[in-house]
């Protein structure tokens, strides 16, 4: 199946109609249909049927659905792909990070480097890892920010600063004393929790551990971000187990936290690709993460 015939088949399955697809993919309504006929004189059977004046996919277009839109999308990527290559350097600063970071790193990271270099011109988003991976191997970003180890092959990952896992609680939960001291993980048993269902390193890291408390601590919430967790928390909800950014986000004031014991590492790396040398902007920015994210851990 040629490729012109993948996309006139995605064309119409988009909009219901040759005239529709012709129009998407700026051909003439009479070259659509007779190239919608040889795809299924090709292929030996036909793709689609009509209905109340709408075409509607054969069983068997129905089997080669997925297909077809992995590879639009792979072309897609291509494309993506081919048009950042030809333009190294457009954009200085293009940087990617997990939720939390944003909240707590980017945008500060972002403002001290625009008073220091006024012109620089900056993207900024928010990934998970494994989507911020796909973007830097595509190169829609040249910076990565993640609390995760990836051991994504093909990218170089440095380690800027070290923190730990923080309990985080209500405000008043505990006397003010015992703040600078870690909580005993056994400390959490039959306590109200807040549950966090983030399937990846730490998550997974974090549910080993409570599966040990025993009683198991009382849990009637389930979020799948650190920041919802946090959220709760502040409102009285329960107890929870997040990285040492999260703990930290919304103010000194809005929960309060202890370290865990046993210590628990978590790691704030920088990814992004070995072929692409950082240029002097993006080694201050990365500098500016770096102090910004220790001097935040620093705090109590």
């Amino acid at each position: 199946m040629h490729l012109r015939y993948i996309e006139l088949f995605h064309a119409v399955l988009t909009t219901g109609s040759i005239t529709g697809a012709a129009k998407l993919l700026n051909i003439s309504q009479p070259a659509a249909s007779k190239a919608m006929q040889h795809a299924e004189d090709r292929l030996g059977f036909a793709l689609f049927s009509r209905v109340r004046g709408r075409l509607q996919p054969t069983s068997q277009a129905m089997l080669l659905r997925d297909r077809i839109e992995k590879i639009i999308q792979d072309v897609h990527d291509l494309e993506r792909l081919t048009k950042n290559m030809s333009q190294p350097g457009s954009c200085p600063l293009r940087v990617t990070c997990t939720p939390t970071l944003a909240l707590t790193l980017l945008a500060d990271a972002t403002a001290l480097l625009r008073k220091a270099v006024p012109d620089v011109t900056a993207e900024l988003s928010t990934q998970h890892s494994a989507a911020m991976c796909e973007s830097l191997s595509l190169r829609d970003t040249d910076i990565g920010l993640t609390l995760q180890d990836t051991g994504h092959q093909n990218l170089r990952q440095r380690v800027l600063c070290r923190g730990q896992v923080m309990v985080i609680a209500p405000p008043g939960w505990w006397p003010e004393a015992e703040l600078s001291q870690p909580l005993s993980i056994g400390a959490l048993a039959n306590q109200p929790m807040i549950g966090i269902t983030v399937r990846d390193a730490l998550g997974n890291m974090l549910q080993s551990h409570l599966a040990k408390v025993d009683p198991a601590p009382r849990i009637t919430v389930w979020v799948q971000t650190y920041q919802l967790a946090h959220s709760l928390v502040a409102k009285g909800e329960g107890l929870a187990l997040v990285d040492p950014f999260t703990a930290r986000c919304g103010g000194m004031h809005s929960v309060q936290m202890r370290p865990l014991k046993p210590h628990l590492d978590v790691i704030l790396y920088a990814m992004h690709r070995p072929d692409n040398p950082l240029n002097p902007v993006q080694k201050r920015f990365l500098d500016l993460v770096r102090q910004l994210a220790q001097r935040m851990l620093a705090q109590r």
